[in-house]
């Protein structure tokens, strides 16, 4: 599988750009249920070690019935910000996200004290060998869902939707935050769709030079 796209500077509209045109063919990473291991655990929104255990115990096809409601999910979101993006959201907006709420509502998140691992999480000069830690119950293969939905949940709470934007490749679907200074970006990346665009522009120049 060709390694996922994260262009977007927010999780959630990387997920959106789960599916896209690289070159010239569209990729859906999340094609089946394989595929949304796979994009789970290229986004890091899941330890190894529950994806494989989601992998082992999900009854035969059950992952790819999950990566169908993921597909959903995607679209379903996908119409929510080309809608508002562009604008700043407002409080009315909120009544439209009831669908993401009802996945946020199943969430079976905990805490719990573990140790500090020497060197990594120890803050300098603490002597307790404790911290509170989050995890999940991944019970199901639907648990896949949650970290989508709460990257999606936290992208609606923490961006401004007035720079949210569509790259401008003429057949690039790939959104992204214009997190730059100016907020001028105009391209998923300058490799891809901007150089595309550069190229275009300097056969239009050599052609207009010779006409």
């Amino acid at each position: 599988m060709t390694p996922a796209i994260f262009v977007g500077d927010a999780l959630g509209l990387d997920f959106l750009n789960s599916i896209a045109t690289p070159v010239d063919t569209p990729v859906d990473w999340i094609k089946d249920g394989e595929g949304l291991l796979d994009w789970v655990e290229q986004a890091r929104l899941a330890p190894p070690e529950a994806l494989d255990s989601v992998r082992t115990h999900a009854l035969p096809g059950e992952l790819d019935k999950v990566a169908d409601r993921a597909r959903h999910l995607r679209e379903w979101f996908r119409g929510f910000v080309r809608e508002h993006k562009g604008r700043p959201l407002v409080a009315q907006d909120l009544a439209q996200l009831e669908p993401l709420n009802r996945l946020l509502d199943r969430d079976e998140i905990f805490t719990r004290i573990a140790p500090v691992l020497a060197g990594k999480d120890m803050p300098a000069g603490s002597e307790i060998p404790f911290q509170l830690q989050t995890d999940r119950k991944w019970r199901t293969p639907e648990a896949l869902l949650l970290p989508i939905g709460e990257a999606l949940a936290r992208f609606v709470c923490s961006e401004d939707f007035s720079h949210v934007k569509a790259c401008e490749g003429p057949a690039c679907t790939l959104l992204f935050v214009d997190h730059t200074r100016g907020h001028r970006r105009r391209w998923c990346s300058m490799a891809q769709c901007g150089n595309r665009a550069k190229q275009a522009a300097h056969r239009h120049r050599v052609k207009a030079h010779h006409d």
